[in-house]
């Protein structure tokens, strides 16, 4: 079944005070998907985020969502609601005025369309309008596991809370998509951990399109459907967290995703490549025979071996415990490799690897033709 296209970035460019910061940028996102905007601070995607919501003005390109273009549309015109990072809660209103603010902002002629209700004498429709939006709290509080915190004032609750009760708010609206603003940057480790669980169990639940802005990259391959990895405004790569962790196209794509191993190679032909001193089979590559490449190896992906079994023997400087992994530093006649292991082995222990064809992955020399 073909997905549906809700929203096209077309040509996108923006720049403050003549410098850049969103380069000639094209996207296309799907109805019901989650995608992450992922890159360092400076990279240009929360102004992509807010040129999505209309808090940014576009200097050139469009904005097309449901297939019309809303360059000129402020953000309220927008099928879209936005969670940001400092939540932008109400201190004096409690959890359940916060979250139905968004509803009670609206004409009652908008809450009859909303809720499909039929037209009746005023004080009956003012009754059913408030039954409705009590429903539609309860529910959106259910949705984020705040029942019964209702009658809260906002200095009642915890960070996690907060953050909870912003999205609670940002959906009772049922938006089409939903931005989302480094919401987590403010919590502690464990609480973002189970709430990067909690959201994407809630964007399939919701069927809403999640456009979610972060620089953690382990928060975007936990969530995201697809990802957009940044650089000066510029897309490095576009695609699942699987295809951008074990196929990166670049060093700056290979670096910010996760730790990985990056050595000098030459693609000798077809299904073998040499780096340190060995040749190795490697599997669906196509470069010149004797082109220059970059080796790209992943600490897990190497096989530690008995030493008579080893293409590659080194010396470990240094090891540290991870509780379900070990994370060494093994040097190779100079060369310093990242490698994870099950095993234990200490400073000054010789290590034996090798490494399966399809754990090797290449990349064309940046710069070489």
């Amino acid at each position: 079944m073909e997905k549906k296209v809700i929203i096209e970035l077309n040509h996108i460019t923006k720049s403050f005070d003549d410098e850049v910061v969103v380069d000639d940028l094209n996207l296309t996102i799907y109805e019901n998907e989650f995608i992450t905007l992922l890159g360092p601070s400076g990279c240009g995607k929360t102004t992509t985020l807010r040129m999505i919501g209309g808090f940014v003005d576009v200097d050139q390109g469009e904005v097309v969502i449901n297939g019309k273009i809303m360059n000129d549309l402020p953000p309220y015109a927008r099928p879209i609601n936005t969670v940001f990072q400092k939540y932008a809660l109400f201190p004096h209103l409690n959890v359940y005025e916060n979250v139905a603010f968004g509803l009670r902002n609206r004409s009652d002629d908008h809450l009859v369309e909303f809720f499909h209700l039929e037209k009746a004498d005023p004080k009956i429709l003012k009754k059913q309008i408030q039954e409705k939006i009590d429903t539609a709290v309860k529910e959106s509080l259910r949705l984020v596991k705040l029942t019964g915190f209702e009658n809260r004032k906002i200095n009642q609750i915890s960070g996690g809370q907060a953050q909870r009760v912003a999205l609670a708010r940002a959906i009772i609206n049922r938006p089409k998509i939903l931005l989302l603003d480094e919401p987590l940057a403010a919590l502690d480790l464990k609480l973002r951990q189970n709430m990067q669980y909690e959201l994407k169990e809630m964007q399939k639940k919701l069927g809403i399109t999640f456009i979610f802005v972060t620089h953690d990259q382990e928060e975007a391959m936990t969530m995201s459907d697809r990802i957009v990895v940044m650089k000066d405004g510029v897309i490095q790569q576009l695609g699942t967290p699987k295809d951008i962790y074990n196929e990166p196209v670049n060093r700056y794509v290979a670096t910010f995703i996760g730790e990985t191993n990056i050595i000098p190679g030459v693609y000798l032909k077809k299904n073998l490549v040499h780096f340190m001193g060995v040749d190795f089979e490697c599997t669906g590559y196509t470069f010149s025979d004797n082109e220059p490449v970059d080796v790209v190896i992943r600490p897990e992906d190497f096989d530690v071996v008995d030493l008579k079994d080893a293409k590659l023997v080194g010396k470990v400087t240094e090891s540290i415990f991870k509780g379900v992994h070990n994370e060494l530093t093994v040097d190779f006649s100079g060369t310093e490799l990242f490698i994870n292991t099950y095993e234990t082995y200490n400073v000054g222990d010789s290590l034996g690897i090798k490494v399966d064809p399809y754990e090797i992955h290449l990349m064309r020399v940046e710069g070489h033709e």
